[in-house]
């Protein structure tokens, strides 16, 4: 199909995230969006923490267009007035996102998922014989000083502590017990980072603990022997998502590439790559893919535990005050 010369000529810029999700990002919803319109993308690569930096830096004079960022900080990109409106009339293919999926701040769309991924439990399947069921066997005997948890540097971190509060019914505002218990906790390694943590189960530092499903059965597709489980608590749970910058000069572009990454052919082939739950209605994958979704085979995003990050942020300091002061210097 042959393109409008404007189109051939146009390009944008996307923030995303390095390694294997960039790579997915590109091929899953870059190269079809191109293909469709004739408009060129250029990756800005980063950290959801650093795009957000860069996009309050280029305030009012944006170079990036479109941005990924992750749950939690896509609330304080919308608190920081750094992303856009998402107009229905123009993305049309927001009526194929889960209701989920579409995050609203009174009339304001402020942005919209693009899929889920979890963190559960991870186990080295040759050191633990027995599929573990509960967050609580990390605290098995048999298991000290190969545990490995996220620490409040990882997205992850502050929210999972919460998630373990309420696991253990402590009283809200106050988690002395829950930092208690961690403090109990023979870790090998507290990660920063989820590739810290790969790397910890590739030399076996660590042989179980908690990991995301993307990194964990992406260890195993590469034939490492890695098993993940959603433990009987659940599995706490975010996503990956897409918003609008504001100010941006390529605006019509920018909701065109929204609009493509809401297809079920663009979220099915996140799945594929990342094994992300589908933010999209109608999106079908084999059976080998399902069985490695954040919600498992046949689960599905109402059994996630999904927070409100907003109170989470609200409690980031305090929690991160605490932890540097009770487990980073122990």
């Amino acid at each position: 199909m042959t393109q409008p010369a404007y189109a051939q000529s146009q390009s944008i810029t996307v923030g995303w995230y390095g390694g294997n999700w960039g790579d997915a990002f590109r091929a899953c919803v870059a190269e079809p969006f191109t293909k469709a319109t004739g408009i060129s993308v250029s990756a800005e690569i980063g950290t959801s923490t650093v795009t957000l930096s860069k996009l309050q830096q280029q305030k009012g004079s944006p170079t990036i267009d479109v941005a990924w960022m992750d749950g939690g900080i896509s609330e304080l990109a919308l608190a920081a007035d750094v992303v856009d409106n998402l107009d229905a009339g123009a993305i049309s293919n927001l009526s194929n996102a889960l209701p989920e999926s579409v995050y609203k701040s009174g009339s304001t769309t402020y942005a919209v998922s693009t899929g889920y991924y979890s963190l559960g439990l991870t186990y080295n399947t040759k050191e633990v014989k027995e599929a573990p069921t509960s967050w609580n066997d990390l605290w098995k005997k048999e298991f000290e000083d190969t545990v490995t948890i996220p620490s409040p540097s990882n997205s992850a971190g502050v929210p999972f502590i919460m998630f373990l509060s309420q696991i253990w019914s402590v009283p809200e505002g106050d988690l002395s017990e829950t930092f208690k218990k961690i403090k109990d906790l023979k870790a090998a390694l507290f990660f920063d980072s989820s590739g810290a943590a790969t790397n910890a189960f590739q030399s076996g530092e660590a042989v179980i603990g908690a990991h995301f499903n993307v990194g964990a059965w992406d260890m195993a597709d590469k034939g490492l022997p890695i098993g993940f489980v959603v433990p009987k608590e659940g599995a706490w749970a975010t996503d990956a998502r897409l918003h609008l910058v504001k100010g941006t000069s390529k605006k019509e572009a920018a909701q065109k590439f929204i609009n493509q990454a809401l297809t079920p052919e663009s979220s099915a082939c996140l799945a594929e790559k990342l094994y992300l739950g589908p933010s999209v209605k109608g999106v079908q994958v084999k059976a080998d893919v399902a069985r490695k979704l954040p919600w498992g085979e046949k689960g599905s995003v109402k059994d996630l535990k999904l927070f409100d990050w907003v109170n989470i942020n609200e409690q980031r300091s305090k929690i991160v005050d605490t932890w540097n002061r009770e487990i980073a210097r122990k």
